[in-house]
């Protein structure tokens, strides 16, 4: 029960004043983050079918291409986030507050964190495969080699698509939610991990949550 992923949701501190006494594994941690990687992967697919069914009519036979490099770049960034991200910048600014503890430890209780972020994005993929029949595809002819005017504007109209908004909206809400639990979870652990106070644990974890959310939010708006 102590080792379950229902303690960890229900009691964080405790799992991980536990966690520490054992010698670190990045084990269950990385599986976490590989099944947050597949379930990103999984969304990037859905949306980038749009792209593939937007640019069938200038590059045949680039829809294939396109998905799988979807999934390959979502599932790179997870893995990028995990260890520059969320558990370089974290342990970087925990020394300042003379944290103690390794890196590899860091990265364990940070991918532990990652858990409520899979279900999370498992309900995004849930929710694109929901809305995306709904958007309607600009199409392009092969024209559009020609003047990539053309590409731009069909881009801008798939991206404001009424059905296309909704779903950036409604997924921007459930990742941000989703990354407020991991938080909660990255403090009690970053606590343990790095021998912090629980303020100087919430200060740390906060920076960075923070900067991603306001870069995030920032991009949505851009789209």
């Amino acid at each position: 029960m102590r080792h379950s992923f229902a303690y960890l949701f229900l009691t964080p501190d405790a799992f991980f004043q536990d966690l520490i006494t054992k010698k670190e594994s990045l084990r269950r941690p990385a599986m976490i983050i590989l099944a947050a990687g597949i379930a990103a992967g999984a969304y990037a697919c859905l949306v980038g079918g749009l792209t593939a069914t937007m640019m069938a009519g200038i590059m045949p036979g680039m829809e294939t291409i396109i998905v799988l490099s979807a999934f390959f770049g979502a599932l790179l960034f997870t893995v990028i986030l995990w260890v520059l991200w969320w558990s370089g910048v974290t342990f970087a600014i925990s020394t300042v507050f003379k944290g103690k503890g390794s890196f590899k430890r860091t990265m364990e209780i940070v991918g532990y964190g990652y858990l409520p972020q899979v279900v999370g994005i498992i309900i995004n993929a849930i929710v694109a495969y929901l809305y995306i029949p709904k958007v309607k595809v600009p199409t392009l002819s092969t024209a559009a080699i020609q003047d990539p005017q053309l590409i731009q504007e069909a881009t801008r109209a798939l991206m404001h698509d009424p059905a296309m908004m909704a779903l950036i909206q409604i997924t921007s809400i459930i990742s941000i939610v989703f990354l407020v639990l991991s938080a909660n979870i990255w403090i009690f652990g970053l606590k343990h991990a790095r021998m912090l106070s629980l303020r100087d644990a919430a200060i740390c974890v906060s920076v960075p949550v923070v900067g991603y959310s306001i870069y995030y939010l920032y991009m949505m708006t851009v789209i």
